[in-house]
């Protein structure tokens, strides 16, 4: 059987993070519960203090298909290295026109707080190129 699963983010500033991988998966950030007509008035009828209003996020597909991301905040920075990563199919294909389109996304995301870290050049028949990034908060994650 199929389970449903959360990706879940450890960082320092949940809603930015979640803004920001929102715009890059097409997501929205997750509704306040009903009866309540935004997060901060759920939180404080909750009688959650406002320094930790901020303590966590998610985003949802709003199709219902794909994984919920939640966004927690922790302490300390990030440490190393991502040991998993998302891949964001940015673009079909396997032509020069299908790197033209990760770079555009590239140039986009920047300008939303990621930053660029390399690009892989198409290797056929099995790799069609990429353009690896790292999100605001410096987690990593591929543009195939």
């Amino acid at each position: 059987m199929a389970r449903d699963i959360q990706i879940t983010f450890d960082c320092g500033d949940p809603a930015k993070l979640a803004e920001f991988w929102a715009d890059v998966l097409g997501y929205e950030v997750q509704a306040p519960p009903p009866g309540f007509s935004s997060w901060d008035e759920a939180l404080e009828a909750m009688g959650v203090p406002p320094e930790h209003r901020n303590d966590a996020s998610a985003v949802v597909d709003p199709d219902g298909t794909g994984p919920r991301l939640f966004f927690q905040r922790v302490p300390e920075g990030k440490q190393a290295k991502n040991r998993v990563h998302l891949d964001v199919r940015a673009a079909g294909g396997d032509d020069e026109n299908r790197m033209s389109a990760l770079e555009t996304e590239a140039e986009r995301l920047v300008s939303r707080g990621a930053e660029r870290i390399g690009r892989h050049e198409p290797d056929p028949p099995l790799n069609a190129g990429h353009i690896v990034m790292t999100d605001p908060e410096g987690n990593e994650f591929c543009l195939d």
